[in-house]
């Protein structure tokens, strides 16, 4: 049989309608590793692509190392400066996935020369620093995002749908629990950057809380006011070298109670020491029409109750697998039933990012920008104030 291939003509249109985008990324330990997966799938998956991410330089301090992840992710090369790697004129978009101290700098610079920005959560270290941030990617008239990734669960995606369609009626509820045991002292954890204020910002309120503090703007609305406890179990941890201990200066866990601007009124909890928790983000909303319940670790599924079916009955949630050809972003992958994963997400949100630079359209509201990021930031930055204080807290953007 004979071979059969592309005539130029085609392969040329095929270009033209999907421009590359230069990425340079920034980090490429656990989230560089989840966002250059996105990055090489999303061309052939979420067909046909707004554009096509050309992987042009990774970047970090460790040469070795980083040396190794840009062969294994496929860039095109590495630098271990990432002043220098803003200077390549291959790069639009700049994807910052280091630590929380290395994003207002690096972010800030890449929107000044140009370049489009996508970050890591939280978006910043405390709410003037994001603030900053925000006021650099606005001047600079960039696209900008937060890497709010479960805003681009298809469950997630469907409740948003949901809500505002009015289905449910007026909000009443919204609870939020994201629990993890990765952090523990028995598990074998040891101090890390996430243990220093000077680094990470907030503890289980900025790694976890960040998460479901977006998901409660996203799903029910903004905040209004908010109480908070936080504690610190451990207040030394050792070393990962076994040479003694070192101090920790932010939250192991907090808990809190919200109020929105619509009256809702709701509970948050985050901790990174919850024996038996792997990575349990649960959320539930209650409202005048009926509930909603989403589990991370079922994520495939959304708990749904109308009350409208229910007249003198005692039938209580029902399970929907969300892997319907006509629920959101399923059409990408395969037929109904077969499940989709956590790293789905990101190729989500780079998508979405990516057609609103190719096709100059809004980045919201589906996908967080720096102003969501940064009024995340001062809801946390709000609550860690409550907590130190034990008052309840008013916000003011």
């Amino acid at each position: 049989m004979t071979e059969r291939g592309f005539t130029s003509l085609e392969a040329s249109e095929a270009a033209a309608a999907a421009p590359e985008i230069g990425v340079g990324m920034l980090g490429y330990a656990f989230m560089g590793k989840a966002h250059s997966n996105a990055y090489k799938k999303l061309p052939y998956m979420m067909y046909p692509p707004p554009a096509i991410p050309k992987l042009v330089a990774l970047c970090g301090r460790n040469e070795a190392a980083t040396r190794a992840a840009a062969m294994r992710y496929g860039y095109q090369g590495f630098y271990t400066d990432w002043r220098e790697m803003l200077r390549d004129d291959r790069i639009q978009l700049f994807d910052n996935g280091g630590s929380n101290d290395i994003h207002a700098e690096p972010c800030i610079a890449a929107a000044q020369a140009g370049k489009h920005v996508l970050c890591e959560k939280p978006l910043a270290r405390n709410a003037p620093e994001a603030a900053e941030m925000l006021e650099a990617v606005t001047k600079a008239g960039v696209k900008h995002a937060v890497m709010f990734n479960y805003r681009f669960v298809p469950a997630i995606r469907q409740a948003r749908l949901l809500i505002e369609s009015g289905a449910l009626g007026q909000i009443y509820h919204y609870r939020a629990t994201y629990l993890q045991e990765g952090l523990l002292p028995s598990k074998g954890a040891t101090r890390t950057w996430r243990h220093d204020k000077s680094r990470a910002g907030a503890g289980a309120l900025g790694d976890l809380g960040a998460h479901i503090i977006d998901l409660g703007r996203f799903l029910v609305g903004e905040y209004r006011r908010v109480g908070a406890l936080a504690t610190t179990f451990f207040k030394e941890r050792a070393l990962p070298n076994g040479q003694g201990t070192g101090p920790v200066d932010v939250d192991d866990a907090f808990a809190a109670a919200v109020e929105f601007e619509n009256g809702a009124i709701g509970t948050l909890e985050a901790t990174r020491v919850a024996a038996g928790r792997k990575n349990y983000n649960c959320l539930e909303i209650n409202a005048e029409k009926g509930s909603l319940r989403f589990n991370l670790e079922r994520l495939n599924e959304l708990e749904v109750y109308w009350a409208e079916e229910e007249p003198g009955a005692t039938r209580g949630f029902h399970d929907v697998m969300v892997t319907e050809p006509s629920h959101p972003f399923i059409a990408n992958w395969w037929p109904r039933g077969h499940i989709i994963g956590w790293e789905h997400t990101f190729v989500h949100e780079i998508y979405h990012l990516l057609d609103a630079i190719a096709n100059n359209k809004p980045v919201e509201p589906y996908c967080a920008t720096f102003e969501d990021g940064y009024k995340a930031a001062v809801i946390a930055d709000a609550l860690l104030r409550s907590a130190e204080i034990g008052e309840f807290i008013d916000l003011n953007y």
